[in-house]
């Protein structure tokens, strides 16, 4: 079993910046992913950007630029530093862990962009 424990969301104004960090209970070196996806009101959950074992990313084209995910395998912790930010950011972020065959999810973290 692995606790994943998320920090850094709150409230910003539109073209600030937020920075997500997700910690995990144990270590993260051989692991398939794990990365952040986002659940705004109304709409279903979709992927931000997660970060591979070899550090391939992906990003979901609406963040790409302006979001970065990075890890730190010696403190089992992903980052994501949100640039940029947009009020279509509004959601609650939600940290993922993928070990093909099993993942964990975090509790979620609010991000509000205001306009």
């Amino acid at each position: 079993q692995v606790q994943l424990v998320e920090s850094g969301g709150g409230l910003v104004q539109a073209g600030g910046s937020l920075r997500l960090s997700c910690a995990a209970s144990r270590s993260i070196f051989s692991i398939n992913y794990m990365g952040w996806y986002r659940q705004a009101p109304g709409k279903q959950r979709e992927l931000v950007a997660i970060i591979r074992s070899g550090g391939i990313t992906n990003y979901a084209d609406s963040v790409k630029g302006r979001f970065t995910i990075s890890r730190d395998n010696a403190q089992n912790t992903v980052h994501l530093q949100m640039n940029s930010l947009k009020p279509e950011d509004t959601g609650v972020y939600y940290c993922n862990l993928n070990e093909l065959v099993r993942e964990y999810w975090g509790q979620g973290t609010q991000v509000t962009v205001s306009s």
